[in-house]
């Protein structure tokens, strides 16, 4: 529901959001004493007494539930934690109130685990799918949330003081095995549903204890979604399926909030099944479809005695020990990462990495200036640079430019150049064939033998299959990467299906 006008301001959006049995209705207004909108939440109305009846029913739940630190670390048992402690709602709340009906019982269920297991009210923002952030400045100030269509949003919630907001911070922290304290006021961390959190505190923020949320897509992109929002054409999609079908390198870079991981996660569905599957990440934010051979890695920060970190360069040596086909780094920020992952891809390991930098040739300078350095002969081995732009004015994400990193050596001198394979137009919100690609296209000949025919026909039948998905509004990622491990396996097969009726992958 959308643009309805009320005596508090105009109504941009109207929605209804459950979180563990508890509704709440969300309103995005436009205030008349506000330069930003309002997002309203609206909770179910209790009466005094209940509220009483639910605090003594917690401080028993707190009481009676033995929780094992495990179960607060591991996802798995927090999950039956959780099944334990509703559960025990239930009955508590049907001795203390029994004339509630079996719907507000759910309710006040949900509500106590909130509160007591969870962030409270939080929880609904958590759950809201139209939320990319969400901020806490403070407890003098409301949160703020980022929405995926309006941008940033003042909410009505509150928090009660800056001691909620350390417990929620330190609740995070605990379940990934670190703390915030004051001898360690930042901190990294990441809550059970993939989320990441960075919390700060008094005095470090000025303003009080801080929490900020980056939410992450409950469903993962897909191809076919980057295809339909025009993120990428079927073109580069297409000559990016068959860099990755033929193990090509790829370096994916881009600004902040570019869409880098992003990319890099809806090109992980191009990787043939038989092969062995490591990703390494900051915080895991990479999905695969479930039937690859995936050993997913992330890293740990030190404790407080600043003992037990694991870094990435840990886990990238440690990687090169696990026998991977295809290896991917969540983001190269150190010059020894870099030397590591160019080193991989020199001894034959193929690589998929994202980089913090805006166009391919600034990514380029970066890679081969101080402090990462890399030489030139090993960065020769890194065959396409992507680059991804976020253009904030109208608030779209776009594959900006498709670059090969050609090795254009004579004699003793070691020369490097870009190619730029594809690019796109701002102007006119469309991508254009520049060069005809270089390395990738004879890389592929050298090593397989087809012939130019063989390759453009390859690209062709990629166009069509890709095409079809989206035609037939095939967005999971488990469905995309099966249609595409069945054309691994027999491509005759899966382009009957795509000229027939049936849709590949599904039974």
């Amino acid at each position: 529901m959308k643009d309805k006008k009320s005596r508090k301001g105009k109504i941009m959006e109207y929605y209804s959001v459950t979180a563990d049995d508890v509704p709440a209705k969300i309103k995005v207004r436009m205030s008349r004493d506000s330069f930003v909108p309002i997002y309203e939440v609206t909770f179910p109305e209790l009466e005094t007494a209940t509220v009483a009846v639910m605090d003594e029913i917690r401080e028993e739940l707190i009481m009676d539930l033995d929780i094992k630190p495990v179960e607060v670390i591991n996802p798995d048992e927090m999950k039956k934690l959780k099944e334990r402690f509703m559960e025990k709602t239930a009955k508590l709340v049907d001795q203390k109130i029994p004339h509630l009906s079996s719907e507000k019982k759910r309710i006040l269920a949900g509500i106590l685990m909130h509160k007591s297991l969870g962030l409270g009210s939080i929880e609904i923002l958590l759950k809201d799918s139209n939320l990319e952030e969400i901020v806490i400045n403070g407890s003098k100030e409301p949160v703020w949330v980022y929405h995926r269509k309006l941008g940033w949003l003042k909410t009505n919630l509150v928090l009660k003081s800056e001691t909620e907001i350390y417990n929620y911070s330190s609740q995070i922290g605990r379940r990934v095995g670190t703390q915030i304290t004051n001898l360690s006021p930042l901190m990294d961390a990441y809550l059970t549903t993939g989320d990441r959190a960075n919390a700060t505190m008094f005095p470090i923020s000025s303003h009080g204890n801080t929490l900020t949320i980056r939410k992450f897509s409950r469903k993962p992109w897909t191809i076919t979604d980057f295809i339909k929002s025009k993120t990428l054409s079927l073109n580069i999609a297409a000559f990016l399926w068959l860099a990755m079908q033929y193990e090509m390198n790829i370096l994916i870079s881009g600004g902040t909030a570019s869409g880098k991981t992003a990319l890099l996660n809806v090109l992980t569905c191009f990787i043939p099944p038989n092969q062995r599957v490591i990703t390494i990440e900051d915080t895991r934010e990479m999905r695969l479809p479930e039937f690859l051979h995936w050993v997913p890695m992330t890293t740990r920060p030190p404790n407080p005695e600043g003992k037990g970190e694991i870094t990435m360069l840990n886990l990238m040596v440690n990687a090169l020990r696990m026998r991977p086909d295809r290896m991917i780094v969540g983001e190269i920020r150190r010059s020894r990462e870099a030397e590591v992952l160019f080193e991989a891809i020199h001894t034959g390991h193929s690589v998929y990495a994202t980089i913090h930098s805006n166009t391919a040739d600034e990514t380029l300078r970066r890679l081969t200036n101080p402090p990462i350095n890399i030489p030139n002969s090993l960065l020769m081995s890194l065959d396409i640079i992507v680059a991804m732009h976020r253009d904030r004015r109208r608030d779209i994400r776009r594959v900006l430019e498709v670059m090969e990193l050609v090795d254009v050596s004579s004699g003793t001198n070691m020369s490097l150049e870009l190619n730029q394979v594809f690019r796109w137009s701002p102007s006119k919100d469309s991508f254009m064939k520049m060069e005809m690609s270089r390395k990738v296209i004879e890389n592929i000949k050298i090593y397989t033998g087809m012939s130019d025919k063989e390759i453009e026909g390859s690209l062709k039948e990629k166009k069509r299959i890709l095409q079809w998905m989206v035609d037939n509004s095939i967005d999971d990622i488990d469905r995309v990467g099966k249609i595409i491990s069945e054309y691994y396996v027999d491509p005759d097969s899966v382009m009957e299906k795509v000229k027939g009726t049936r849709t590949p992958g599904k039974k």
